[in-house]
């Protein structure tokens, strides 16, 4: 049988160490720990998080985690699976709303108020930043969903999102699943077919922004918005 929790000394502990020093001073495994509560008859709730984690490799790849994945471990069943999930989505929501802008003024706006929903996503979504007269949002809806490595859109179905939604201006978002958020050849084509189509409709594109994980390329800024 593995070390209990129980057993380490007070400040080992991950709940006492956490209401003493605060959450920053936890590792990744001490906080799972917390979530997990308590182990199993064979490991402590710190061998079963070390599992998990190791499983998965990155906290990354443990956020894109099925529940079936989780019980796919032992000594995770159905309720530490669920507990796992539900602490993972509702970080992501805070994470979300403590940095959603209302008025989209710079590329850095526009990345936040989709990062946390397109960071992690295993395929290319293209979703659309549709603004006002002001650049306030009026609607983020999704126009595309491709494969690992490419996102396929046509500009008449990013256009008839505006017209639909009377959008003044509009900001292409889409993500790259390997975290790199290089531009490639394809992005630079769209972008431009993107950039003239919106002249001919009188809906200006201000950007297209590439998601990468926790990083961006404006391509406005990129110099490709022309």
């Amino acid at each position: 049988m593995g070390v209990v929790i129980r057993d380490l000394p007070m400040d080992e502990r991950p709940r006492e160490k956490l209401l003493e020093h605060g959450c920053e001073s936890l590792s990744n495994r001490e906080l799972l720990a917390i979530i997990l509560r308590v182990g199993t008859r064979r490991q402590s709730a710190l061998s079963l998080a070390d599992q998990v984690l190791a499983h998965f490799g990155s906290l990354r790849e443990l956020r894109e985690a099925r529940c079936e994945e989780l019980q796919a471990i032992e000594g995770i069943g159905l309720a530490k699976a669920a507990q796992i999930l539900a602490a993972l989505e509702l970080g992501r929501r805070v994470q979300a709303s403590v940095r959603m802008p209302t008025v989209v003024r710079t590329p850095q706006d526009a990345s936040d108020l989709v990062m946390e929903h397109l960071r992690y996503l295993d395929r290319e979504v293209m979703r659309l930043l549709l603004l006002d007269s002001k650049h306030q949002v009026i609607a983020t809806p999704v126009v595309s969903v491709g494969t690992l490595n490419a996102s396929m859109v046509h500009p008449r179905e990013i256009f008839k999102e505006c017209i639909r939604r009377s959008a003044a201006a509009v900001i292409a978002v889409h993500n790259h699943p390997s975290g790199d958020p290089s531009p490639s050849s394809e992005d630079i084509q769209v972008t431009k077919r993107l950039f003239q189509a919106g002249e001919i409709l009188g809906i200006d594109l201000l950007d297209h922004i590439i998601i990468g994980d926790n990083r961006f390329v404006s391509m406005k800024e990129a110099g490709f918005l022309t």
